[in-house]
């Protein structure tokens, strides 16, 4: 039996032993304008994150009727709602030039499936993941399509009790699946990140790697996910914070996602293997320092 808790994404393999996987999310962030979503990758390679990623809807499907018609103030005017889902949505163009784009940076991309047709679409670029949104995790189709994919998935937890969660496990491969800690408020309050889950899902599913999906300001709760044994961090990434759009403000601009990838990598070497050994370092000090006469050695 398996129980190594870990799953390969693309050329890499996910969990225990190695490195945190750091996914910038970039969502809508980039307002339909696919000029903004190649220097949102740009962003995530400079800073030295491992992957992107993007939401997929199909608008018709995922508004709800009695919302369509609801005038919203957008940078590009007064609108319905579902005109602006349309606007903000990338289609078959822009995609195929995220997917050129990506792979020339050498990033891993995908996205979130919000509907079985958007499953049907991304699957035209085999994506080396899957993200179920927390807002999806209840929808038992887009469960079995995505896992009938054969790809990975990583299950975001936020706005879900237990039992939704245990349902949503049930449905998927256990032995193909990525678990994600999250809280689904935008910027999250510090005392409701809730971070201990990530220990309580670690000793409840000893088979999946057990991450974090953070919506909060600042970098120090993403800091105590990785100490706490994260295998895989994602965070929203933006080019300014001040910019128009709902997840703008719980989002890291590019040179807070430089500083956070860089300090993750000196956590990881900082955590070390757990095993208490005297360093060659330290045996100068040991001899200068210590007294051995009548002591234990």
């Amino acid at each position: 039996m398996n129980t190594q808790r870990k799953v390969q994404i693309g050329d890499r393999f996910i969990g225990e032993g190695e490195p945190v996987y750091i996914i910038a999310e970039i969502g809508i962030n980039h307002n339909g304008n696919l000029n903004i979503a190649k220097k949102l990758i740009d962003g995530a390679v400079f800073a030295g994150c491992d992957a992107v990623k993007f939401q997929k809807r199909t608008p018709e499907l995922c508004t709800p009727i009695d919302q369509w018609n609801i005038q919203r103030e957008t940078p590009w005017g007064r609108m319905t709602y579902i005109d602006y889902r349309r606007k903000i949505e990338f289609g078959l163009a822009e995609y195929t030039e995220i997917d050129s784009y990506c792979r020339h940076k050498g990033i891993h991309w995908f996205a979130s499936a919000w509907d079985e047709c958007a499953v049907e679409f991304m699957e035209q670029f085999n994506p080396v993941v899957y993200k179920m949104a927390s807002a999806t995790i209840t929808d038992s189709d887009l469960l079995v399509k995505i896992k009938n994919t054969m790809k990975p998935v990583i299950l975001s937890t936020g706005m879900s009790s237990m039992k939704q969660i245990e349902q949503a496990i049930s449905l998927l491969d256990i032995n193909n699946l990525l678990l994600a800690q999250s809280t689904s408020s935008y910027p999250c309050k510090l005392n409701e990140l809730n971070l201990l889950v990530i220990r309580s899902f670690a000793e409840k599913y000893s088979k999946i790697p057990i991450g974090y999906s953070g919506h909060e300001t600042g970098l120090a709760p993403s800091y105590a996910a990785v100490a706490l044994g994260a295998s895989f961090l994602e965070r929203h990434i933006t080019l300014d914070r001040a910019l128009w759009g709902t997840d703008q403000a719980a989002s890291v601009e590019i040179t807070g996602m430089f500083r956070l990838v860089k300090d993750i990598r000196d956590i990881e070497k900082a955590l070390g293997d757990g095993n208490k050994i005297v360093y060659d370092s330290e045996k100068p000090a040991q001899e200068k320092l210590r007294k051995f006469s009548g002591q234990l050695v």
